[in-house]
């Protein structure tokens, strides 16, 4: 007789994702549904038996915020994803996709000049995919994901730069508001895109995402030349369809702040609009962001204002690596931007900018700025109220490697004291070859610790490979962060920032924040990053039902216990990519991974169909009427 089940998972402790208690049961799966939940159903039924005692199961996690859209067309399975137990993903964020192909006129390239400096992905990956991309309008792009051979499940967003360029040509998107009649064409357009299958609408506002093409390069991406009219032109047609705008917040103005997301209001508008934001996060060099964001959120889903409103959180420290000053960071920054607006590959254009006597002297003002004396930028910098993310002390710059191989581990501040003494003719003991080749460039040259640094990235440029935490140093807030409610956790930032952050395995990193709680705060989590996101954007996923997807993954929970996600951070090379890229290895935790009922990572290693056969789906929408069932964010009091 053949088997009544293709697998069969036994002996677990089963968290359904509705956020219920966890009980302990069978799983069986047969094609694409789970087909039944028991007690000792019989393993000689299962063509696969896979033994889940003493572990969870649940339903594969959710990862709301990537810009995986890029890697699935050169490495579709997204392995990245999997191994961390993710099975569904949102891509297009922050205005920025493929809806439109490559969206190429003559020397103009879209795909290039928008996500090189917004995402950190070097050029050279950016036009391999670009040269992919041979459809031309959102429809013909869900037809093309259809067959793509996916690891996770996708949801698509529309993404707004692309929209604008597509309706106005590339130039006037970065420099002109749209006529009535290409305002009306770009309705249409969204509307047309989220009726065929796409869960929302990403828009930008972040004053710090910059093209990366010349004569552009001091502009920012096609979302931000939008006024707030287009804004809640579009924006109403998304509430009308009853799908989700993700956006970022024009962080600069309080006003716009506040303007724009009251486009969530039922109250002013009739109806709700689905916003999710990105990011709440506990920032060092600004305490007060974090109660600002959960104060706005409160407010706005209030009864008073009536939204439907999620700030995104992340469920770690907000450690970013940089080459040289090359990273997102840097951005924020106009005297640190002159810098990575040039391509990385020109060295000699960031040293001809670096040894610019003006530019020092730019430098070192941006870097000593409210460090002493008094007014308004020392009253900011003493009470941690700054603009900027970046920390500008040197004791939280870690040399991950460079040319001097000793440094390696050390902080900036350590190495600079170390160069006071040689500075002073004090030699220290273990002073390596290297090391002193480098202290001899800057002895009696360097004065101050901006001027240490500066001569650092002087001396070698990318080659000079170092990390800082900028936001959630503290596990405890970080906790009360993914635990709070009104907030949406599984904002991984996955498939960006290639050389800069290694954010796959949050989630994890979550659910071992939760379980420190125990059973009932890992259950809350599990439905925070399964069924609320899923219920959010209005698909079918997120919950373990029979008759339901069988996208299901195994954790062991003393393992999940002590992982240390900061530990298995490290560089590997991408030959997909021809590039490297920073990733983490959460091996061990999750030990299986199932998507629409086909294995894709079994006990430490991905299966021999991950990117040869077609896993995941493009989950579309289901109807308008159910799409908000239990994913309310809770209400102000």
């Amino acid at each position: 007789m053949a088997a009544k089940w293709d697998v069969l998972i036994t002996g677990g402790r089963v968290f359904d994702g509705t956020g219920g208690v966890p009980y302990s049961a069978d799983v069986a799966i047969r094609g694409k549904k789970i087909t039944e939940i028991g007690f000792n159903l019989d393993r000689a039924n299962a063509k696969t038996v896979i033994d889940a005692s003493e572990q969870w199961v649940m339903p594969g996690l959710f990862d709301i915020h990537t810009h995986f859209d890029l890697e699935l067309e050169i490495a579709p399975g997204l392995p990245e994803a999997i191994r961390h137990g993710t099975t569904s993903v949102v891509i297009a964020n922050c205005s920025l996709g493929a809806a439109f192909g490559n969206q190429r006129d003559g020397d103009i390239d879209p795909i290039v000049d928008c996500y090189a400096r917004v995402e950190n992905v070097p050029k050279h990956v950016l036009s391999l995919v670009a040269d992919k991309m041979t459809w031309e309008n959102p429809s013909d792009y869900l037809a093309h994901l259809d067959k793509v051979k996916m690891g996770p499940n996708t949801l698509v967003l529309l993404p707004h730069s692309m929209l604008r360029i597509e309706v106005m040509g590339f130039k006037r998107s970065v420099s002109d508001h749209p006529t009535a009649d290409e305002l009306t064409e770009m309705g249409a357009i969204l509307g047309d895109a989220l009726d065929v299958g796409y869960v929302g609408f990403s828009t930008d506002a972040l004053p710090f995402h910059y093209l990366a093409n010349d004569p552009n390069r001091h502009k920012t991406i096609p979302t931000q030349f939008a006024k707030y009219g287009e804004l809640k032109s579009l924006a109403n047609i998304v509430r009308e369809k009853d799908r989700v705008w993700q956006a970022t917040p024009p962080k600069d103005s309080m006003f716009d702040t506040a303007r724009t997301f009251l486009l969530t209001s039922g109250r002013f508008f009739g109806k709700p609009l689905k916003v999710t934001i990105v990011a709440a996060m506990d920032l060092v060099t600004n305490r007060k962001i974090i109660r600002a964001a959960k104060t706005l959120t409160k407010v706005l889903n209030s009864r008073l204002i009536n939204g439907h409103f999620y700030m995104q959180a992340l469920g770690a420290p907000f450690k970013v690596w940089s080459e040289g000053m090359i990273t997102p960071l840097s951005e924020e920054i106009p005297e640190l931007r002159e810098l990575v607006e040039l391509d990385q590959e020109d060295r000699a254009g960031r040293e001809a900018v670096m040894n610019d006597p003006g530019y020092e002297a730019r430098f070192l003002k941006m870097w000593h700025r409210g460090k002493s004396g008094w007014g308004l930028s020392a009253i900011k910098h003493k009470l941690r109220l700054e603009d900027y993310a970046l920390p500008r002390h040197l004791s939280a710059f870690v040399i991950e490697r460079c040319p001097v191989p000793n440094w390696a581990g050390l902080t900036m501040q350590r190495i600079y004291d170390r160069f006071k003494a040689y500075d002073d003719d004090i030699t220290p003991a273990d002073l390596s070859k290297e090391e002193e080749t480098s202290f001899k460039a800057m002895k009696g040259k360097v004065t101050c610790d901006g001027m240490f640094l500066l001569s650092l990235l002087r001396q070698f440029d990318t080659d000079l490979y170092w990390h800082t935490t900028t936001a959630n140093l503290d596990p405890k807030k970080t906790r009360d962060l993914i635990m709070d409610p009104t907030l949406l956790p599984g904002f991984n930032d996955s498939g960006a920032h290639l050389t800069n952050m290694a954010f796959y395995d949050v989630n994890l990193r979550g659910l071992k924040l939760a379980q420190e709680g125990g059973e009932g705060d890992v259950a809350f989590l599990v439905n925070r990053l399964t069924k609320v996101p899923a219920d959010f954007f209005g698909v079918d996923a997120g919950t373990l039902e029979v008759n339901r997807q069988a996208d299901v993954i195994v954790i062991d929970p003393e393992v999940l216990s002590g992982y240390d996600g900061e530990a298995h951070v490290k560089t590997i090379f991408r030959e997909e990519f021809q590039n490297n890229q920073l990733v983490n290895r959460s091996d061990g935790v999750v030990s299986h991974v199932m998507v629409n009922g086909k294995l894709a990572w079994a006990d430490g290693d991905f299966t021999k169909d991950l990117g040869k056969k077609k896993m995941g789906d493009v989950l579309r929408p289901h109807q308008a009427e159910s799409c908000t069932k239990g994913a309310q964010p809770m209400a102000a009091e």
